[in-house]
Formats: C-alpha cells, structure tokens, sequence
C-alpha cells in the first residue's frame, strides 16, 4: 500500500469545537482524499456515542476516547477502559480537590453537579471558548447526572478548574498510573484536561491501525489543534497543527495549516497530495 493514512481530530479541526458539522471543504478533502486511495480516519478524544453523528460520513474507521477505543472499518482492535480502582482513586481525589469531572463511557457520559451549576451560570461569567464548549457538548451530547452513573467501563475522565495549580498537584499525586494532560486557559480563567490509563493516548491508537493495516508509520499523516493532540502529532509520519492550535503543539508539529473556518483542511490536502 503506497497511499497514505490520515487521521483527523474532530473539535478544532474537522469541525468548529462542540460542533458535529465538518466544513463542505473538509468533507470535500475527506471524500477526494478516500477517492485516491488514501485511508481517513477520525482521531478524537470524543467517545464512541460522541462521534456517532459523524459516522454517517465516509471514514475508515476511528480513534476514540483519545485512544482508548479504537475500531478500523466494522473491527473494534483497542479496548482499553479504565480499570475500577483507577477510576475510583482518580474520582475521590478530584472530589477532594473541587475538580469538576465527566466520566466518559462508551455510550454516556455523567457529569459532577459542580459542574453542571457552574454551566448555569449568566453567560457574562463564563466568557472564553472553554465554557462556550462545553456548554454546547453538554447541549448536544448524551451527558447526564452523575447521580444516573451505574458503574459502566470508563475510557476517559475529563477535567475543568478554575486552579490550575490544583489540577497540576492531582496530576502529581496520581502519578504515573495514569495519562494526564493538562491544558492553559483560554482566556476565560477555566483549565482543562483530560486524564486515562498511562498506556493509551491517540499516538497508541495510530499505532495500533498501523500494525492491523500492517502499514508503516511514514505512510501516515494527522492533524490537529489541542494538547491531547500532541502524541498524535509525534508519532504520525507528518503532523500537521492546524492554524488555531496550541502553543505546545505547534512546538511538535512538522507543519502548520490554516484553520477549519478557513478551508484549512482542504488547502493542507491539496498541499501534501492528498487529493
């Protein structure tokens, strides 16, 4: 196979964050990307129920809840949940610190009511694109109480303070146990982040298509926007930050394209042969 593989993240990149709406030029890319020969797959932090909407568009499969999910075609290849003693140390340590949390499962996902109320807050007091986000993935997404929790595997836990030096101490006390990134506010005095099993991340999930596929790594390209996007960039053969995308990964990144809004997927496609 000389083609390549590519892997999309979602918020950010194919689509405006919170949205399930990829761009026309973007879909465009995707399907005279598919038409040459080339592989698409989605690579996103979202879980399973999350990117569903995204489904009915033609990819070759996915790497969900940032790596910990991965299916390529119909074939689910990674499943790897949290085991329930790591869940629970991770929840009673971010209760004990006022660390809002979502455990996300395959199919739902639950929500602290900390968080919940801190949503229901006047808009005024919750300015920057982090609240605005989240606002819409609890809106749009299956998301409930975390009252409603009835013990499902969870693949990831997703994280939001307004101290970021609290989130840096429960990453510390955690330790090495689990994978926790963390990501600088965005002007609205929030932080988030996201945190798993140590032995999965969107890298992991590239590598895992890869040896499926048994296709080397040098065949693959990705792109993306955020922190959790950052194995992502580093292990795929050209990693591609789009034009919106934090500091640290346009560090990584062998390349920077324009933003979604902006047809960037579309014109970084046509740059790199893609289509």
């Amino acid at each position: 196979m000389n083609n390549r593989i590519i892997f999309l993240d979602i918020d950010g990149t194919l689509t405006k964050a919170g949205s399930s709406e990829p761009s026309p030029s973007a879909l465009w890319a995707v399907r005279r990307a598919r038409e040459k020969g080339n592989l698409v797959f989605l690579c996103t932090g979202r879980n399973y129920d999350m990117l569903k909407p995204l489904l009915r568009y033609s990819f070759d499969g996915f790497v969900g809840s940032a790596g910990a999910y991965v299916m390529c075609g119909h074939q689910v290849i990674c499943d790897r949940s949290m085991m329930a003693g790591q869940r629970d140390c991770a929840v009673e340590l971010l209760k004990e610190k006022g660390i809002f949390y979502t455990l996300e499962c395959k199919e739902n996902s639950y929500t602290d009511s900390g968080f919940q109320t801190f949503l229901q807050q006047p808009a005024s007091k919750r300015t920057g694109r982090l609240p605005r986000h989240r606002q819409n993935t609890e809106t749009n997404f299956h998301i409930f109480p975390i009252s409603e929790y009835k013990g499902e595997p969870v693949y990831k836990i997703s994280v939001v303070s307004s101290a970021r030096e609290t989130m840096m101490e429960v990453k510390r006390d955690l330790g090495e146990d689990y994978h926790f990134w963390i990501q600088d506010s965005d002007g609205s005095g929030m932080t988030n982040g996201e945190l798993k099993r140590n032995d999965t991340d969107k890298g992991t999930g590239i590598l895992e298509i890869c040896r499926f596929l048994q296709v080397p790594l040098e065949q693959t390209v990705a792109f993306g926007d955020s922190m959790n996007d950052v194995e992502m960039i580093k292990t795929a053969g050209l990693g591609v930050c789009m034009g919106n995308g934090c500091i640290q990964l346009r560090d990584v990144a062998d390349d920077i394209c324009g933003i979604v809004e902006q047809d960037g997927l579309a014109v970084a496609f046509e740059k790199y042969g893609l289509v």
